[in-house]
């Protein structure tokens, strides 16, 4: 595990790191001291989209932001036969062996996007490493591409355009990667001005990479094919610890998704609600979205 130059400027108190895994690496901040707190980013975001929280929940926790395989300054592998490496199995895995190379075999779970599908499909597959878990911002993707109508599909274009065959989408992103990220951000976020400049310019530099985006477009080809192939195998597995579900009053799956009956059934002890913001808690809402963490963790 490497010791790294990281971001205090945005994280102030904490430490990153690269741990080394199996078939790639993956960096962390570390900061805080209590029991563990994994902290999962979504697209197109890094571990820095936590900077307005973190920094609070380290006064009680051990907080570990990681950037997910294939985002920030975590490595690419390639995507393998059937985009298999970018299977939420696999990116969960990743995580599990970041938190046990930290000495961690059991810890809670704060997940937005993209981190809350890979935190799903960690407490599916690793039952007993989850404590609680926290989902932000999601309904199950099974569930969405399910219920696929117009509406959804005018919302979420990418869920539609990223799976389409290398290098289509790679090389369309490539004409102005910038424009494509700020636009993806701007959709989605409702409090203009919620991404600190300093975070968006990190989220550009790591977008500016090839690798970068040709890896979340494997993400997402993953999701819309072995992902559900798993999801489907198990699909009367629920979730055996408290899920808390938050989600943006002002986004798009509160305005499309009755949130708490897509979970009802994927979980044994869930509960949540609204927080008033779009897809973003973390960035637009902070303080609400630490105090309702501090009520379940």
């Amino acid at each position: 595990m490497e010791q790294v130059r990281g971001h205090p400027e945005i994280l102030p108190g904490f430490r990153w790191y690269d741990i080394p895994l199996q078939d790639c690496s993956i960096r962390t901040a570390i900061g805080g001291n209590g029991p563990p707190l994994l902290l999962l980013h979504g697209h197109p975001q890094t571990h820095l989209t936590w900077h307005k929280v973190a920094p609070v929940l380290a006064e009680k926790f051990t907080v570990i932001a990681a950037d997910l395989r294939g985002y920030g300054d975590s490595s690419k592998p390639d995507g393998g036969p059937g985009h298999i490496n970018y299977s939420k199995r696999a990116m969960a895995l990743d995580q599990i062996q970041v938190m046990k190379a930290l000495g961690f075999g059991q810890f809670s779970i704060v997940a937005h996007d993209r981190g809350a599908r890979v935190a799903h499909r960690m407490a599916l597959d690793h039952p007993d490493a989850v404590d609680r878990l926290v989902l932000l911002d999601i309904a199950p993707t099974a569930t969405m591409y399910a219920r696929t109508d117009m509406e959804f599909a005018r919302r979420y274009f990418w869920w539609f355009f990223l799976i389409q065959p290398y290098p289509l989408p790679e090389r369309l992103i490539a004409g102005d990667p910038d424009f494509f990220l700020d636009q993806h951000i701007e959709r989605q976020i409702n409090n203009p001005g919620a991404v600190d400049p300093l975070v968006l310019q990190e989220y550009r530099r790591c977008f500016a990479n090839p690798a970068t985006r040709h890896a979340i477009c494997e993400d997402y080809r993953a999701a819309a094919s072995v992902d559900l192939v798993h999801d489907a195998i198990d699909k009367d597995k629920r979730i055996q610890v408290p899920l808390l579900i938050l989600w943006g009053a002002k986004g798009t799956v509160g305005a499309l998704y009755d949130v708490l009956e897509t979970w009802a059934d994927k979980a044994i002890d869930v509960r949540g609600h609204a927080i008033d913001c779009g897809h973003s808690p973390q960035e637009e809402a902070p303080d609400e979205l630490l105090n309702a963490l501090k009520r379940f963790l």
